[in-house]
């Protein structure tokens, strides 16, 4: 009985995928990083129309994006993965009107939804089950994240060209996390 082998021969290993789950991961760094510039230009945009409160929720947004980019640094070092930092481009500084800035910002936060959702389709297509179960995090904080900046663009829209009347509702009410929260994964170098 033969087998179809030459004896002898050596068989070849059988072809190993190329996991892309890392390169992506590298990719939403770089996500993570535009989503903190930007949101440094709205704050900055704000504090410029002497909006403190306001400036000062988008300062709080900046850091937090950018906590998530060192959460994801982190991970890919704790995992022995290679590690890029990117640069973004420059974020969208000009806006029109009282709610130009919190409507991008949702728009932001629903890309990057996006974004989080398909690395985490991808990890489990690539049988990653840990990388799945650290963007678990991210999935819950993006459902936070979008619904703080629907509730912001609401009260911007009731509230119309007058954003006193936000100031004042932002300095008596929350919106958003306040920082990271309960669970949140490490950040390289520590959370700010």
């Amino acid at each position: 009985m033969q087998s179809g082998r030459t004896e002898g021969a050596v068989e070849s290993p059988p072809e190993k995928r190329v996991a892309r789950f890392p390169d992506a991961l590298n990719q939403q760094i770089a996500h993570e990083f535009a989503a903190s510039q930007q949101y440094v230009a709205i704050a900055v945009h704000y504090d410029a129309e002497t909006l403190p409160q306001l400036a000062s929720f988008f300062y709080r947004q900046a850091v937090e994006e950018r906590n998530h980019a060192m959460m994801i640094v982190q991970y890919l070092l704790d995992s022995g993965l290679p590690v890029e930092i990117p640069g973004v481009a420059a974020p969208r500084a000009e806006f029109r009107g009282a709610e130009e800035p919190v409507a991008l910002a949702l728009e932001q936060e629903r890309r990057v939804t996006e974004q989080i959702s398909e690395l985490t389709r991808l990890a489990r297509e690539e049988n990653d089950l840990v990388g799945e179960q650290f963007l678990h995090w991210f999935l819950s904080e993006q459902r936070e994240e979008v619904a703080s900046m629907s509730e912001l663009l609401a009260i911007v829209r009731r509230a119309g060209d007058n954003l006193l009347l936000v100031e004042e509702f932002l300095a008596r009410q929350s919106v958003g996390d306040q920082g990271e929260s309960v669970g949140a994964p490490a950040a390289a170098g520590g959370a700010l």
